[in-house]
C-alpha cells in the first residue's frame, strides 16, 4: 500500500527513469559508493604519497589506507552533512580522521576538499571508462562481423528519408563502425589527472616537495600527472564530458538506423527477440525496438549534461563557487548514461537480425525507377578500409 514513509538507507537512484544504465556496470561504477571510495583512495594515495617523502610517518599512511574502507562509512549520513560544507569531502575527512585514531592527524594534509573531490572523480571516471571501452570493443567486434559479412549485400541506400541509390548493408556497419572506432579512440585518450593544489592552488603546503608529491601522487592514484592544480582550470573534465556525448553520438547514430529499419513498412533488420523484450502493455503483436530506444534516450540526454560541464568552466578566480558544485551530476549522468548505452548497444549488435531479403525488396522497386542497376559501386572498397581501419586499432 503507498505510504509516505521513506527508508533511509533505500538507493536513492535505481533507475526507475534512466532503464537504459539501471543494473549496468557504469551504474555500478558511479553509485554514491563508488563515489564515496574513490574518495576515500584518494585520500590513502595522498597519505602514501607523503610517506614516500617523509612528510608524514609510513605507519600513519598505512593506518590511514586500512581506515579508508567505504564499509565503514555511514553514505547517507556524510551526504546530509555536506550540506553544512557545500560539499561531502568536509564529512568524510572528519569521519577518516576518527576511524584513523592517532593517524588522523595526518589525514589530508596540505590538501583541500576540491583536491580530493576532484582527484576521486577523476578516478571514478578511469574506472567507469574501462567498463565503457570494454562494451565498446564488444560492439566494434560485432559491427566488424557485419560489415565482413554483408559486404556485398546489397540494399537501398536513404538520403533524406528517401531511397537514393544502391548500396550494401556492409557499408551502412562500416560507417557504424568507423564512428564507434572514432569515438573510442577519443574517449581512451582523454587524460584524467589527480588534483593536489591545496587551499589557494599554489601547493605551498609542500614548499620544495611540492612537484615531487604530485608526481608520487599521481602514481599512488594510478592517474595522470597534471603540469599544474586545475581548480578552476576544468579542461579535464570538460574534455572528458565531450567525448562521452561523441562516443553517445556514435551509438545513437546507430540505434536510429535500426530502429528505421526495423520498421514494420521496411523490415530490413530487427533487434533479437528476448524474454520479455520489446513487448507492448496493450498491443501483444508489437515487437518493439528496445534496445535502440534505450540508447538513442541516452544519445540524447549526453549532450545537454555536457552542455553544464562546459558551462562551468567559466570559474572565478583560484575556487568555483557553484560552477565546479553543478559539474558533479551531469559528468556522472555522462558516465553511467555513455556506459549504459554502451553496454546495451553490444547487446543490441550482438544478437541483430538482418534480412538481405527485404533488402533486396526495398531495392527491386528503387531499380525499378532507376531503369538499371548500378551495382553497389565502392561500397565494398569502403567496408575494406574500414575493416582496415578495425584491424589496425587491434594491432
Amino acid at each position: 500500500m503507498p505510504s509516505d514513509d521513506r527508508d533511509p538507507g533505500a538507493p536513492p537512484d535505481a533507475g526507475l527513469l534512466s532503464p537504459v544504465r539501471a543494473g549496468t556496470e557504469a551504474e555500478t561504477a558511479t553509485s554514491d559508493l563508488a563515489y564515496l571510495a574513490a574518495m576515500l583512495d584518494a585520500e590513502a594515495a595522498l597519505a602514501r604519497a607523503q610517506a614516500r617523502l617523509g612528510i608524514i610517518p609510513a605507519e600513519a599512511a598505512g593506518t590511514i589506507t586500512a581506515a579508508a574502507d567505504a564499509r565503514r562509512f555511514d553514505l547517507v549520513a556524510i551526504a546530509r552533512r555536506a550540506r553544512g560544507s557545500g560539499n561531502p569531502v568536509v564529512p568524510l575527512v572528519a569521519d577518516l580522521r576518527a576511524l584513523a585514531g592517532a593517524a588522523g592527524e595526518h589525514v589530508h594534509k596540505g590538501a583541500t576538499s576540491q583536491d580530493i573531490a576532484d582527484t576521486g572523480a577523476m578516478l571514478v571516471a578511469a574506472r567507469t571508462r574501462r567498463v565503457v571501452l570494454a562494451h565498446l570493443d564488444r560492439a566494434l567486434d560485432a559491427l566488424a562481423g557485419l560489415a565482413e559479412r554483408y559486404r556485398d549485400t546489397p540494399m537501398a541506400a536513404r538520403t533524406l528519408g528517401r531511397q537514393a541509390l544502391p548500396t550494401t548493408f556492409g557499408a551502412k556497419a562500416a560507417n557504424w563502425l568507423m564512428g564507434c572506432l572514432e569515438a573510442r579512440e577519443g574517449l581512451a585518450a582523454v587524460p584524467l589527472p589527480v588534483q593536489l593544489g591545496g587551499p589557494a592552488g599554489t601547493l605551498d603546503a609542500f614548499g620544495d616537495q611540492a612537484l615531487d608529491l604530485v608526481a608520487a601522487y599521481a602514481e599512488e592514484a594510478g592517474l595522470a600527472r597534471p603540469v599544474l592544480p586545475w581548480h578552476t582550470r576544468r579542461t579535464p573534465v570538460a574534455g572528458l564530458a565531450a567525448a562521452l556525448a561523441v562516443t553517445a553520438g556514435a551509438l545513437g547514430k546507430i540505434a536510429t538506423d535500426v530502429w528505421l529499419l526495423s520498421q514494420s513498412e521496411v523490415g530490413e533488420a530487427a533487434e533479437a527477440a528476448g524474454a520479455g523484450r520489446g513487448g507492448s502493455s496493450s498491443m501483444p503483436h508489437k515487437r518493439n525496438p528496445a534496445l535502440s530506444t534505450l540508447i538513442r534516450s541516452a544519445a540524447l540526454q549526453v549532450p545537454a549534461q555536457t552542455q553544464v560541464v562546459l558551462a562551468a568552466q567559466a570559474a572565478p578566480h583560484e575556487r568555483p563557487a557553484g560552477e565546479w558544485h553543478a559539474e558533479w551530476q551531469p559528468l556522472r549522468e555522462c558516465l553511467r548514461l555513455t556506459g549504459g548505452a554502451a553496454e546495451t548497444a553490444a547487446e543490441l549488435l550482438d544478437g541483430l537480425e538482418v534480412s538481405p531479403e527485404s533488402m533486396r525488396a526495398g531495392l527491386d522497386g528503387l531499380l525499378g525507377v532507376l531503369g538499371r542497376d548500378p551495382g553497389p559501386g565502392a561500397a565494398a572498397v569502403l567496408v575494406g578500409q574500414a575493416l582496415d581501419a578495425y584491424r589496425r586499432s587491434r594491432g
